[in-house]
Parts: structure tokens; sequence; C-alpha cells
């Protein structure tokens, strides 16, 4: 499957860097990665959604990948939903989103507060305005842990991963890895995203003492929500418990859910195959895709 490279219109004035796959007269498919990972995470789920038909469009955040460093540090959810509704409104045709994460959270508020009508239909990928504390705070924990000093290697960097997701088979320094860092002229390897955007986030969670910060805002636009939906989690996930998906399709009563076994918070990355039969079928029976 052919990738192309694509500039996007974001808020603030910013231009944002994507990939698409899939005939450019396909249904669009909007894909935001989560805080800290880059358009790469969505290859194979792309690819996939490409060769059935679509367009997948999988886009780098402001702050992370290719696409630019907010100049004042604007890395509030509603400034990554705002970017959501600029790339979208650049269609021809209301996009699909799928949304992971951060990518989740900043579509939930674009939909459901900032402009209501903006998507065709929403994937919530691990994601829901109820979070666990202790999901969101190692999360955190491990975006922040080498955000200004960098590693020495890739191979520290993949050290680093395979703490984080002990379950996961270590993943090597491989051409994939490297996209996630950059070498700067210090020869030091560094996340390819703007530390201030976890710093951010961080400074935001001790002034309030609370980790679900903006829940009742999420709540609400939860509960706002007409459009097809479809919460996705990872059945492992320490961020979204089951307690927490039950919450949500309470607000979201028409909301499809999917739950696949033996993926963590990370789940395209941990079950790709299961995750991307779930995505593909709630497209499928929403969007059918026109031969």
């Amino acid at each position: 499957m052919n990738e192309d490279r694509l500039l996007l219109p974001g808020a603030d004035g910013l231009t944002l860097v994507a990939s698409t796959f899939g005939p450019a007269n396909g249904f669009p498919v909007l894909l935001a990665h989560g805080g800290g990972q880059t358009r790469r995470a969505w290859r194979k789920v792309a690819g996939r959604l490409g060769r059935a038909g679509y367009r997948a469009i999988a886009l780098d955040l402001r702050g992370h990948g290719e696409s630019p460093w907010s100049p004042t540090g604007s890395y509030d959810v509603h400034d990554f939903g705002r970017d959501l509704v600029a790339v979208a409104q650049s269609f021809e045709r209301n996009p699909a989103l799928i949304g992971a994460s951060l990518g989740g959270l900043a579509g939930l508020v674009a939909e459901g507060t900032i402009a209501p009508g903006t998507f065709a239909s929403l994937t919530l990928v691990d994601i829901t305005p109820q979070m666990e504390a202790n999901g969101v705070a190692r999360v955190l924990g491990f975006m922040a842990q080498h955000a200004r000093e960098g590693f020495e290697s890739p191979e520290h960097a993949s050290a680093s991963i395979a703490a984080y997701l002990p379950h996961r088979e270590r993943r090597q320094s491989s051409s994939g890895l490297k996209s996630y860092l950059r070498k700067a002229r210090d020869g030091r390897y560094y996340w390819h995203w703007d530390p201030a955007f976890v710093e951010n986030v961080t400074r935001r969670r001790t002034i309030t003492d609370d980790a679900s910060a903006g829940s009742t805002e999420l709540v609400q636009a939860a509960s706002a929500l007409s459009l097809p939906v479809h919460l996705v989690r990872g059945g492992s996930s320490d961020l979204v418990s089951p307690e927490g998906a039950a919450e949500f399709r309470k607000l979201v009563p028409h909301a499809k859910f999917s739950d696949i076994a033996g993926a963590s918070h990370m789940v395209a990355g941990d079950e790709n195959d299961a995750f991307g039969d779930a995505v593909q079928r709630f497209l499928l029976e929403t969007h059918p895709v026109k031969l």
C-alpha cells in the first residue's frame, strides 16, 4: 500500500503533517494518535483501511512527529481538538475519526463541545471521561522520565520502552523505533515530541490534584454525542477500567463497544490484528465502502 505525505491546516496557523493511504476518493478516515506517539503508530491499521477502500489519513498532532511545536506551548486538549476540527473541515466530506488516548480526548471535545457535527463517526481507543488515576500517572511518568535529558542511543530508548511495557516483546533499535526519536546536535536521542506537552499536562494535574481534571466537561461532551460512536478498550488496560467503560456506555447508550483481549492501553501496538478487525467492522457497518 502506497503511503503519501500530506500537509493539512491546523488551528493557530499551524500546518500539520499526515500520511495518507488508499484511494483519493475513498471515504475519509482521520486517525489521531496518543500523547507521545506519532502518525507511524497507525501505519498497519491505516494501510489495512486503505486496502479496504477507505482514504485513511494518519495525522501527526501538534508538537509530535513532523508537525510543528506550538510556539506558545498551547497543548491543552482544546488545542488538539481545534486542530482536528480545522483538519476535518478541510475535507470535502466529514471524516470518521479514530482517536487513541489523547487523540480520542481531542476528538471527544471537538465533536461534543467545540464543533458538533464535525465528524461522521467517532471511535475512541482506550479513553473515556472516567480515567484511572494510577494509569494516567504511569503514562505521564514514562513520558516525563526522559523528556529533557533524552537517551544515549536508540538501544537505551528500547530498554526504557521494555521497562514500561514488560508484557510486550522487546523492541530493538529498528528503523521503526528510530522514527519515534530525533538525534540532536549533542549526539543524544530525544522523543519526537515537544517536552512542554507533558510538562503542561503534569502541571495541570498538580494544580488540580485530580487525575480526572476536566472530567465534568468530558462527561458533558460525551453526553452530547449523537453521531455513531465506537469505544474500543484494551482488555488489560490500566487507564480505562471495566467500570469506566460501563459508565461511558451509560452516557452514550447508542455506542458500540469492543473489548480487545490481551491489549493494554496501547491497544493497536499490542493486538493490531484484533484491533484492526474491530475498527474495520464498525466502519463497514457505519460507512460502507462503495465499490
